[in-house]
This record gives structure tokens, sequence and C-alpha cells, in this order.
């Protein structure tokens, strides 16, 4: 049996399981199992490695797609570029292990946005700056879309807090995408603290939050006439792209 995973903690929101088992499901392939690791700190992630020697690939979401990085032995240049992980192909040999880093959030975030994108829509506003963040930041300057991070502890240079968030930056920026684990199921009530009034038809509205379907930012973005976007399509196209890495020969 090959084994295949997701690291993270918590886990309760995540579709990742569901999706890869019914992958294996309908495609008849047999000899697959996806599990659920909710690691509660990430140096567990050795002791994981050492009981499941069947385990071929992981997933990794928060918190851990930067903190994994120290664990790996190879990191590709994307995931490198971005400066975080959220998949890791593990190769066996013998006695010993070798774990390389990849970065399908990326892929999955460009797929799915562009088709969305209008000429208007040549600036936007990252809501958080964790793993998820820098691969947004990583599309959109290769779409030579500029953007800022907003942040509850602004840090850099290009980082402002949710109190700076105006109608002039509003205005400017078109496209908002949460990145943020705010409205995550169960908190489904939750929602990042952003002026709404000064969303229009105008705006595209991305939250990488899949479960729920509806989060309570794309609620309030709707009811302003924003186009709205879930992240499950961006959850599919990656996953796809974690499946090819994890299988071909292609990816060391």
């Amino acid at each position: 049996m090959k084994i295949y995973g997701l690291i993270g903690y918590p886990l309760s929101h995540s579709f990742s399981a569901k999706y890869f088992n019914d992958k294996f499901q309908s495609e008849k392939i047999g000899d697959c199992l996806y599990l659920n690791f909710p690691i509660e700190t990430i140096e567990e992630l050795t002791q994981l490695l050492s009981e499941y020697n069947d385990l071929k690939g992981l997933n990794v979401t928060i918190p851990y797609k930067e903190k994994v990085i120290k664990y790996l032995d190879k990191i590709d240049d994307t995931a490198r570029s971005i400066g975080a992980v959220n998949t890791i192909k593990i190769n066996r040999i013998n006695d010993s292990i070798k774990l390389t880093g990849y970065n399908t959030d990326a892929y999955g975030f460009e797929q799915s946005i562009l088709p969305h994108l209008k000429d208007i829509h040549k600036k936007a506003i990252i809501l958080g700056t964790g793993g998820a963040s820098k691969a947004i930041a990583y599309v959109f300057d290769r779409l030579q879309i500029k953007y800022i991070f907003v942040s509850r502890n602004p840090r850099m240079d290009n980082h402002i807090s949710y109190p700076s968030l105006n109608r002039r930056l509003m205005d400017e920026c078109r496209i908002i995408v949460n990145t943020s684990p705010l409205g995550t199921y169960p908190d489904v009530d939750r929602c990042p603290d952003i002026p709404y009034e000064h969303i229009t038809g105008k705006h595209l509205v991305y939250d990488l939050i899949y479960n729920p379907e509806i989060s309570k930012l794309l609620e309030k973005a709707s009811v302003r006439g924003a186009k709205v976007i879930n992240g499950l399509l961006m959850l599919h196209l990656q996953a796809e792209k974690a499946w090819e890495i994890w299988n071909s020969d292609s990816y060391s």
C-alpha cells in the first residue's frame, strides 16, 4: 500500500483526504491511501516518517509551509523563490530518506484566477502574510500585478495594518485575496476586518478558504456586487499537480 497524506494543525477543515481517496476509488487506483496527519508541532514530522514506511508523499498546510523547509533535503526553484512548500516527495533508498519540497499552490492559484482577470485588475490586496500568501505574491509578480500585504503585525515595507485600509486603497486595488484562515470551518462567522463598504462591482474577491463554500468574506463581498471565488478549484488543481510530482520520474 502506498500512503500519501497531509500535515498541518488543525485539519478538521481540509477536504484533501476526501479528494484523493475519491480519486483513488473513481480511477480504480487500488494500492493507495491518503491520510490526515494533524501534528501539533513540526518536530513530529521525523517520528511520522519513521512510523509510516510506505509514506510516498505529503501535502503541507497551515502552519507548516515555511517551517517544514528546514527538514527537507532539497527544494525546487519555484518553492525556493516563494519561500514556502506545500508538497513533499519522499524517496526511500535502502535505509535513507530523501525529502524534496515543491509548491503547487502557485500553479493552482494562477490557473484558477486567470480566467477572471480583466484590464481593470492591475493591483491587489493580499490578506495575511503566511506561507500561502507568498505563493499568491509569486503569481502576481509573474502576472505583473502590483500588490500590498495586509497584516496584523506589519513588519515589511509592503505590509500595512488592517486599520490602514481606506477608500483610496480599496479603489486602487480591485483584487482582494484572503490567505488567512479567518472564516474556515468551524469558525464560519468570522472574516477579515476590512472596510467592506468600499467593495464594488469592479472588485474580484478570492478567498483561499473552500470550507465553507461561501465564506463570510465572500458573502459580504457578493452583496456589494463583487465577483467572488473560493479556493476549491485551486485545491483540485494543486492536488493534481502534487499527484503528478509524486508519481513522475521527472521530479526527483
